[in-house]
C-alpha cells in the first residue's frame, strides 16, 4: 500500500513539475517541498527502515546536485525536485533514475543546441570547463575569467524537470 502511494505521489509531483517547468521555466518551491514532505510522511508511516531510505535518498540527491547548482550548471528548482525524487525513490532506485536523467537531459540539451545552431560554441564552452577543472585539480589553478553558467548571457537553458521526471518514472518502474 505504501509503495503504491509513493508511486502516485512521485508521479503527481513530477507531472506538475514538468508542466510548470515547460510553461514557466521554474519549478515552484511549494511543489518540491510538498513532494519531499509527502514522501517522508508516507515512508514514516511504513516504519523507520522506509523513512531511513527516504532520508538517505534525499541526502544522496542533495549531495550530487548541490555542487552542480553552486557551479551554476543546475537550477535551484531542479535541485529541490531531485531531493524530493530521492526521498520518494530511496538510494536503491535513485541511482538508476540519475543515470536515466543524465542521458535524457543530455539528449534534450543536445537537441536545443542543434536547434539553435550553437554546437560549436557549446562544445568550446564544455571544453573550457573540463580543461579548467583538470588544471584546477592537477595544479590548483584558478580560472582567469568566469566560466559559463546558466546565468551567462546567451546561455541555452533547457527544462531539466522533464529529464528528472523521466528518470524518476524509470526508477520507480525498475
Amino acid at each position: 500500500m505504501i509503495d503504491s502511494l509513493l508511486t502516485i505521489g512521485l508521479v503527481a509531483t513530477c507531472a506538475i513539475a514538468v508542466w510548470s517547468d515547460l510553461r514557466t521555466g521554474r519549478i515552484p518551491n511549494v511543489l518540491t517541498l510538498s513532494g519531499l514532505a509527502a514522501a517522508l510522511l508516507l515512508r514514516a508511516a511504513g516504519g523507520l527502515d522506509l523513512l531511513g531510505g527516504g532520508l538517505a535518498g534525499a541526502a544522496v540527491a542533495l549531495g550530487l546536485s548541490l555542487p552542480l547548482f553552486l557551479l551554476g550548471g543546475l537550477g535551484g528548482g531542479d535541485v529541490k525536485l531531485l531531493v524530493a525524487v530521492g526521498a520518494f525513490l530511496a538510494p536503491s532506485r535513485l541511482f538508476v533514475a540519475l543515470a536515466v536523467m543524465a542521458i535524457v537531459g543530455g539528449l534534450i540539451a543536445l537537441a536545443a543546441v542543434i536547434r539553435r545552431r550553437a554546437l560549436g560554441r557549446t562544445l568550446a564552452n564544455v571544453w573550457r570547463i573540463v580543461k579548467t577543472a583538470i588544471l584546477a585539480a592537477l595544479f590548483r589553478t584558478v580560472p582567469r575569467s568566469p566560466l559559463p553558467t546558466l546565468r551567462t548571457p546567451g546561455a541555452i537553458t533547457t527544462p531539466y524537470g522533464l529529464a528528472i521526471a523521466t528518470g524518476a518514472i524509470v526508477g520507480v518502474l525498475l
